[in-house]
C-alpha cells in the first residue's frame, strides 16, 4: 500500500539536515547513509551520496530521474554469480544427448 499523500514522502530527518549543510558548503563531499527507506526528493538532485547495502557503500548522484524513489533502489544489496559450471555442463550434456536422439 502507497503513503498517504496528505502525509507527504518520507525523508530521513538527519539526512534533510546534511543535505541542507552541504548546499551552503563549498567542498561537496558525498553524504553517506544508513537509511535506504527515504524517499528521493527534488533538493537532493545533483547531491552525491554514499548508501549502504549492508555490506559496503555505494556511491550514487542523484539525477531529476531518481525523484520520487527510494534511496534502497539504487544499491543493491544481493550479487549474482551466475550459475555454476557444473549447471552449464549438465545442461550442454543434455542438449548433446537430446540432439543424438533425433538423429
Amino acid at each position: 500500500m502507497a503513503r498517504s499523500v496528505w502525509k507527504g514522502p518520507f525523508v530521513e530527518e538527519s539526512l534533510m539536515r546534511k543535505v541542507d549543510k552541504q548546499k551552503n558548503e563549498t567542498n561537496k563531499k558525498p553524504i553517506k547513509t544508513f537509511s535506504r527507506k527515504s524517499t528521493i526528493i527534488p533538493d537532493f538532485v545533483g547531491i552525491s551520496f554514499l548508501i549502504y547495502n549492508g555490506k559496503k557503500f555505494i556511491p550514487i548522484t542523484v539525477s531529476e530521474d531518481m525523484v520520487g524513489h527510494k534511496f534502497g533502489e539504487f544499491a543493491p544489496t544481493r550479487q549474482f554469480f551466475g550459475h555454476t559450471p557444473a549447471d552449464k555442463k549438465a545442461k550442454a550434456d543434455e542438449g548433446a544427448a537430446k540432439s543424438t536422439e533425433k538423429k
